[in-house]
């Protein structure tokens, strides 16, 4: 086995020569700012989700996409929130920040999203939300989840960071809650940079997180400065600085515009994987469920020690040695030093995230992959995990 020359990154974005005439195109405009292909990018965005322009808004990351949902549904302090522990910190994070209190529920250990089963075993008369992770790209269990939610009268927010592309029963992740939040962070399948985006059920919900998402001001710069006339704004609550710029959207524009292709590539690149790996004494992720769509952004295998003959860290340091980048995602969030003081959590309360935080790594899997590196990461897995 040789050592590749150069270091495979880890979701490295595939950016092409469309991108980079747009981000020129922009500078050279003069507009950099909240604009035009801000506008554009939501347009584009909502046609692909199959919705009205209307409802969606574009902002700086997820994590301000998640901030503002809950704070359109006006969550107050001791108000609940149940979610996975099984996710990036920003999830759990936006919920505090919102002023309530998360609560876990456990993941189901064969797909990795929040079980429904342990959603409903938590809820208490102090429940208003329910955040879900499309975790991977895997759409949850929506049926079960909205059934549980319309019992309840419970709020629905999806964080479908990973889900751009999923759907379940030929509906779209995103549009089955009252909101739904995406990534366009460098490793995701569309990419900005850095940048989301908020899906709303109602426009009257996106009219108000288009005004938090600067600054809680009635007019944005563009609309106050462009060639229609010159508006004086309002500051009408006190909102935040998550706007997203043209020059993040002028990326977005044409990476929406090649969706569909990089998912195929990856979807080939996930195939290749699976009949590579099959014999190996890892579990591997689940095929899609039937009637479902996958994203295919995460390719993860589980690393048990007994099983193979190498602990999951020891995995992540001979890979990185071999010039190969891989992921965690993620420790589950019970395993953070901050949730434990603040909560009192504890990784053996969510037996199943526990064992998944522990044994998992993520592989590359990106569009942006030659055949070349596929068989690089192919052989080094097989001789990492084939025991003698």
């Amino acid at each position: 086995m040789s050592k590749r020359d150069k270091f495979l990154v880890f979701g490295a974005p595939s950016i092409g020569q469309s991108e980079i005439d747009e981000v020129v195109d922009t500078l050279q405009s003069g507009w950099l700012g909240t604009g035009p292909k801000v506008a554009k990018f939501e347009k584009a965005f909502a046609a692909y989700k199959a919705l009205a322009p209307a409802q969606v808004a574009a902002v700086n990351s997820c994590t301000a996409a998640l901030h503002l949902s809950m704070v359109v549904v006006n969550l107050q302090a001791g108000d609940e929130v149940i979610t996975t522990p099984l996710t990036f910190c920003a999830t759990v994070n936006a919920i505090i920040h919102a002023g309530a209190t998360p609560v876990l529920a456990d993941i189901d250990p064969d797909t990795f999203n929040i079980d429904p089963d342990a959603i409903e075993a938590v809820i208490s008369d102090k429940t208003k939300a329910i955040v879900l992770v499309h975790f991977a790209g895997r759409a949850c269990d929506m049926d079960a989840i909205m059934a549980i939610a319309n019992k309840h009268n419970l709020i629905v927010i999806e964080d479908c960071a990973h889900a751009i592309e999923t759907e379940y029963k030929g509906v779209k992740a995103g549009t089955f809650g009252h909101f739904a939040c995406f990534s366009f962070y460098v490793t995701k399948n569309v990419i900005t940079g850095e940048g989301g985006m908020v899906i709303a059920k109602h426009q009257q919900d996106i009219s108000r997180v288009k005004m938090l998402a600067l600054h809680g001001m009635t007019k944005d710069a563009w609309h106050r400065f462009s060639d229609t006339g010159f508006k004086h704004y309002y500051v009408a609550e006190c909102g935040f600085k998550y706007n997203m710029m043209d020059i993040q959207a002028a990326i977005g524009i044409h990476q929406l515009a090649s969706v569909e292709d990089n998912w195929k590539c990856r979807q080939n690149i996930w195939g290749q994987y699976q009949q590579a790996f099959a014999n190996l004494p890892v579990q591997l992720p689940l095929e899609p469920e039937l009637n479902t769509k996958h994203a295919y952004h995460l390719y993860t295998l589980l690393i048990d020690s007994d099983k193979t003959g190498i602990t999951r860290d020891e995995f992540l340091t001979q890979m990185t040695a071999n010039n190969i980048g891989v992921g965690v995602h993620y420790l589950s969030i019970p395993e953070h030093p901050f949730y434990q003081q603040k909560f009192g959590w504890q990784p053996e309360d969510y037996p199943h995230a526990m064992k998944v935080g522990r044994q998992i790594v993520s592989l590359p899997l990106s569009a942006k992959l030659v055949e070349n590196d596929i068989n690089d990461v192919i052989e080094v897995v097989t001789s990492l995990l084939s025991r003698p």
